[in-house]
């Protein structure tokens, strides 16, 4: 058992008490406009605007993959913008889903949410337009995140699986 609660849903839209803290992955190259960021920034314009500058101000800065950078978007909300990816198009080097990146944001994730006393929400990160496989991004969330006591939960949004 992986400790992760999966629910069908939206994930920008977390109904549980407490600070919530929402993950997902960013790519490496400063596009949001695709994926899981749409619904965000449906949400929020905050994540957005300051990813935009944290990717535009990366020379002094830490942008780059494994990078986490915090967005507080209500009382109790928190969105996590993780670089995970390289690019956004599959090509000579594979997919974009840099796997040891998301790993790494993980720990920073779990850092925030035990300082914060959040629970941790997310759509499957990296698996969509990122291209990667749950089977391995799911023991990264279980080995940073629910073994540290961290509880998460991960939406599966519209009907299907």
């Amino acid at each position: 058992m992986s400790g992760i609660r999966y629910v069908r849903g939206d994930a920008t839209v977390p109904s549980v008490k407490g600070v919530k803290l929402i993950a997902h992955v960013c790519n490496d190259l400063g596009g949001w406009g695709k994926g899981f960021v749409l619904a965000v920034s449906r949400r929020w314009p905050e994540p957005e605007a300051a990813y935009r500058v944290w990717h535009r101000d990366r020379a002094a800065n830490d942008f780059g993959l494994g990078a986490v950078q915090f967005v507080q978007v209500e009382q109790y909300v928190w969105v996590a913008n993780m670089i995970g990816q390289r690019g956004t198009r599959t090509g000579s080097k594979g997919v974009p889903v840099r796997y040891e990146a998301i790993d790494r944001a993980l720990g920073h994730v779990a850092d925030r949410a035990a300082e914060l006393k959040a629970s941790v929400h997310m759509p499957r990160i990296g698996c969509g337009l990122a291209g990667g496989k749950w089977s391995r991004v799911e023991p990264l969330i279980t080995g940073r995140l629910t073994e540290r006591g961290v509880p998460v939960t991960v939406y599966d949004h519209g009907d299907g699986v």
